[in-house]
């Protein structure tokens, strides 16, 4: 680190202290440790959010899915507790909240997506009350589960929102875990599950549907496609939706509720999509192979804010961190040459509270399973993924991915 006309410089600048930001920083340390390295990020606390739909089933507690940001900042890394207002990529700098700058030599921006509360009318008035809930965010999930508790009977809606989202996954995740508490409780022929999806398909890498229907009709839940939410009346219990129909005329329709889970539509940050460094859509525009950026040779992308078009997933940061760190330091002359990324996600559907189809995709959605199908075949439900899903993984994220512990994902670089 220099500092020169009251402005820190550093060799590396990481934007975002979330999955990617912190495996990047420890993969960087465990290639070099002669590098100034710096994290920007205000939050005080770091959450393991793919735990979040098991809190919402009763599965986790959601105290084990937080610890402080503090504890996480690896040694050796400078951490700059702000926000970010804007970059300047060709000044080489990061402006802060408060008009400071700092100046780098590589830029790695991961400070992860914004969820859009704000685009669903009144959708923030009644969060967490009048039986509207959510898996995505920490101080929801609970409620979740204490409305999955106490509906013995009525409708309960499940929502999706148009793509891209993180952990897509998830908004289906908790209909069928809900719904595996109604059916082992017997209450389930009493209870009307609607999944409303603003998309046209249950899931989108099609080889993994056929599992996913079993399910789908063994809850005897109704599926309704290019189904957005637009507007939620918590009071009067009420949910609209556009509705596309095959013909592409959209309408309004009504539906009535007592238990509405919603995923949010989702956008990158504003910081980012006002930037030089994003894509008419707003996400960081890199090459999807290298994770470079496709303009600025020394700014990177990692995690849900860039957009190659991978499953915006932690099991997908887990990847591409170490793929980063070892193309960053191939591009300053201190690699043995490129990394590619292959745009590997996973995705553990949760069909059960027991079993899981653990979903592993890449690119074109070719399937690139971790495991041979006689260990874990990942198109069927299995109880061995469901023990990954909730006694491996969470030690896996805190202790091997944020540690710099590149566990089956250590890159192999291609010799330039």
């Amino acid at each position: 680190m220099t500092q020169g006309n009251s402005q820190l410089t550093y060799d590396v600048v990481i934007v975002g202290a979330g999955a990617g930001g912190v495996s990047v920083a420890s993969s960087l340390l465990k290639r070099t440790h002669d590098l100034s390295i710096a994290i920007i990020d205000p939050a005080d606390e770091h959450y393991y959010q793919p735990g979040w739909t098991l809190v919402g089933a009763g599965v986790f507690n959601p105290t084990e899915t937080v610890r402080p940001m503090k504890s996480l900042i690896p040694k050796g890394i400078s951490w700059i507790k702000q926000a970010v207002q804007s970059f300047n990529p060709d000044e080489n700098a990061v402006v802060l909240d408060d008009a400071s700058e700092i100046s780098y030599g590589q830029l790695v921006v991961a400070p992860g997506l914004t969820l859009r509360w704000d685009l669903i009318e009144g959708l923030s008035e009644t969060l967490g009350k009048n039986g509207v809930t959510s898996n995505y965010r920490y101080d929801l999930a609970p409620y979740t589960w204490e409305l999955v508790k106490n509906l013995t009977s009525g409708k309960a809606i499940f929502t999706q929102p148009p793509m891209p989202i993180k952990c897509a996954g998830a908004p289906q995740k908790a209909m069928y875990l809900s719904c595996d508490h109604w059916f082992r409780n017997k209450t389930l022929d009493s209870i009307r599950v609607e999944f409303c999806n603003a998309g046209p398909v249950l899931f989108g890498v099609s080889a993994y549907v056929p599992a996913l229907m079993e399910y789908i009709e063994k809850y005897q839940a109704t599926l309704s496609f290019s189904h957005n939410l637009v507007k939620v009346d918590g009071d009067a219990k009420t949910a609209w939706f556009e509705h596309t129909d095959s013909e592409g005329q959209t309408h309004l329709v009504e539906r009535h509720f007592d238990l509405l889970h919603v995923c949010p539509p989702q956008s990158a940050p504003a910081f980012v999509a006002q930037s030089a460094l994003a894509d008419e859509k707003g996400w960081v525009d890199v090459d999807q192979v290298t994770l470079q950026h496709k303009r600025f040779a020394n700014v990177w992308s990692l995690g849900d804010v860039q957009n190659a078009p991978n499953a915006k997933t932690a099991a997908a940061a887990r990847v591409q961190a170490p793929i980063v760190a070892n193309n960053l330091l191939n591009a300053i002359g201190r690699g043995a040459g490129v990394a590619h990324y292959n745009g590997y996600g996973s995705c553990p559907l949760t069909v059960e509270r027991g079993k899981i189809v653990l979903a592993e995709f890449g690119y074109g959605g070719k399937l690139l399973p971790s495991f041979p199908s006689w260990i874990i075949n990942g198109l069927r439900p299995t109880r061995l993924a469901w023990w990954l899903k909730e006694r491996l993984l969470p030690p896996i994220y805190w202790h091997a991915m944020l540690k710099g512990r590149e566990w089956l994902v250590t890159p192999k670089p291609e010799q330039s």
